[in-house]
């Protein structure tokens, strides 16, 4: 199997993108998104490896779940920085035309012994103390045994192969390695270094071959025996040995306690479709249908993506959506989450307090809260087969390579999501920390997560799948794509491509990223001008792998997002072959 992908991605080197793109020249930031397009199954995530074992299983008769699960358990071997089975996240799934969208919610817990203000403001959130149950073995079982049709065993195989053989190390990844081996608060994590260490002492380069050898042995563990070994066996064990050595929380109760909830999915209508998208703990299909919700209220589409009035009320809808965000959202199983907070009506009052010419200084919004004066690391990937069924799935270790506890033995990383709790009851501050009630960590409760994975169907078939990480930034992130593909009428490649704007209530700032077409520098003064204080990311915004599927013809287009490197494949049916295309640097080294 490993053998024939090497092959093809040699091949693939010479393949040309089947959409061309104009956009924005990018400041030698982002490089075009590549495109993939038929009509049997297709798979966008950041990963070569990962999304031709998602069309493999495809061709094997395997669903988007089966798909999406493969490709979850490879990206845990060949995207450690956020592929992972110590992290958590949520998964919607689709599972036919005209069915119920459900959320596979496998967000990870509180230990036992956490509480309210455990962790000081300003700490760094590494090492074990910061370490949630992880969720991902049991979610990703929870949807197989849900709606799967292979094997489990089979949905390992080749991330097993990848662990113990190795493989070839993408220029991104190697850059990814690199820069968290040489940080220097990577330093007391000798675990780290062991398992991600280049054996010869040396930095990554392009083409080095990456083994790990004890991650390939606790996946044939979880092959062999699914989650049990994971939670309550040999592998929960070793979890329990490692935050015993390292000053962790978790104990073996608290994995044994560990459960992946089936939840109903968000629902909103925005002219004609329906938008999905994760419930709490998730805050993003929520903020999301908020968002969404106001922006029906205006017609984006006479002003066009090159406006300044467009991204005006863009960001003054995500302003008011983050603060609903901050005042209301968190674990539904202990906070009351209201019911309006989706309603049209209550987007309908919000977008009447948006003043058309003006800037809404965010304190203002928001009297009734005390005011004093998250990680970007995720991945998203999108999965639809040919029968009609679509996931989409974002999942994460939290920061970059999450806690950077290796669990000694087990060769995977443990997460960092306790930091994504309220770090001090009522400590709501402009730079950020938000200290509402909510959101305020207690044994066992899951922690509020902006993760945004997002359906889009017409008449109850899926026609977008789409998603992203970068913290807080998800949720605009989709925003931004649902804007610019169902109110704008922009082409799926040429949404991704386009920049991006990122406003989250405080700190009271519209984060943007940087352009060089001239056309998006007149947005940006334009913003200016209206009162919003714009700042430009140090690098980009998201990463979106993206799923289109045309309802007339049921072609299907798989958009690879280049902002860190990306791969779209996609199935022909009937044996009519696969087609790819990758952004960022294709594996094709030899054997």
């Amino acid at each position: 199997m490993i053998r024939n992908m090497l092959s093809r991605c040699r091949l693939a080197l010479a393949a040309s993108l089947l959409v061309v793109l104009s956009t924005c020249g990018w400041a030698q930031q982002v490089a075009r998104p590549h495109v993939a397009q038929g009509r049997g199954g297709a798979v966008a995530s950041v990963c070569p490896w990962a999304t031709r074992t998602g069309v493999q299983v495809l061709r094997e008769g395997g669903n988007a779940v089966d798909a999406a699960v493969a490709v979850a358990f490879t990206l845990a071997v060949t995207w450690p920085e956020a592929g992972n089975i110590g992290g958590g996240g949520f998964m919607l799934v689709l599972p036919g035309p005209g069915q119920p969208v459900w959320c596979v919610d496998y967000r990870e817990t509180a230990p036992a012994a956490a509480k309210v203000d455990m962790y000081p403001l300003g700490e760094k959130t590494l090492g074990a103390r910061y370490v949630g149950v992880p969720g991902t073995v049991a979610g990703l079982h929870l949807a197989h045994c849900r709606y799967g049709r292979l094997p489990w065993r089979r949905l390992l195989r080749d991330a097993i192969e990848l662990a113990e053989r190795g493989f070839p190390v993408s220029d991104a990844l190697a850059r990814s390695l690199n820069r968290v081996l040489q940080d220097p608060d990577s330093k007391p994590f000798a675990g780290l270094r062991r398992t991600f260490g280049h054996p010869q002492g040396r930095p990554w380069r392009k083409g080095d071959l990456l083994r790990q050898p004890e991650l390939a042995r606790t996946l044939r563990l979880l092959a062999r025996e699914g989650p049990k070994a994971f939670y309550q066996g040999e592998i929960a064990r070793l979890i329990v040995r490692q935050m015993q050595a390292s000053g962790g929380l978790i104990t073996a109760e608290d994995l044994a306690r560990y459960r992946a909830k089936l939840r109903v999915a968000v629902q909103g209508q925005y002219r004609g479709y329906t938008i999905y998208g994760a419930p709490p703990p998730s805050s993003g299909g929520i903020c999301t249908v908020l968002a969404m919700n106001q922006l029906e209220r205006f017609e984006l589409r006479s002003l066009g993506p090159w406006s300044a009035q467009t991204w005006h009320l863009v960001a003054e809808a995500m302003r008011r959506s983050f603060l609903d965000r901050a005042r209301h959202l968190g674990d539904p199983d202990f906070v009351t989450i209201p019911r309006f907070l989706t309603s049209k009506s209550y987007a309908a009052r919000l977008a009447r307090s948006i003043d058309p010419r003006q800037a809404t200084p965010s304190r203002e919004l928001a009297p009734d809260l005390p005011i004093v004066e998250e990680g970007m690391q995720t991945t998203h990937f999108s999965v639809v087969d040919g029968r009609g069924m679509a996931v989409s799935n974002t999942y994460t270790l939290e920061m970059s390579y999450g806690s950077r506890v290796v669990v000694r033995g087990a060769g995977f990383l443990l997460n960092n999501e306790m930091g994504d709790f309220n770090r001090k009851a009522g400590h709501t501050d402009t730079r950020g920390n938000i200290g509402t009630a909510a959101n305020l960590p207690a044994p066992g409760k899951r922690m509020l997560s902006s993760q945004s994975p997002t359906l889009v169907t017409r008449n109850g078939r899926v026609v977008l799948v789409l998603g992203s990480p970068g913290g807080r930034t998800i949720i605009n992130t989709v925003v931004c794509l649902l804007v610019r593909t169902l109110e704008l009428g922009q082409p799926l490649p040429e949404a991704v491509a386009a920049p991006r704007i990122h406003h989250q209530w405080l700190p009271d700032r519209v984060m943007a990223e940087q352009c060089d077409d001239p056309r998006w520098q007149k947005v940006i003064e334009g913003l200016r001008h209206r009162g919003h204080q714009v700042v430009f990311h140090r690098g980009t915004q998201g990463d979106a792998h993206c799923v289109l599927v045309d309802s007339a013809t049921g072609r299907m287009t798989a958009v690879a997002d280049a902002r860190r490197q990306g791969a779209a494949a996609v199935v022909e049916p009937a044996g009519g072959g696969e087609t790819d295309s990758r952004a960022g640097e294709p594996h094709d080294r030899a054997e």
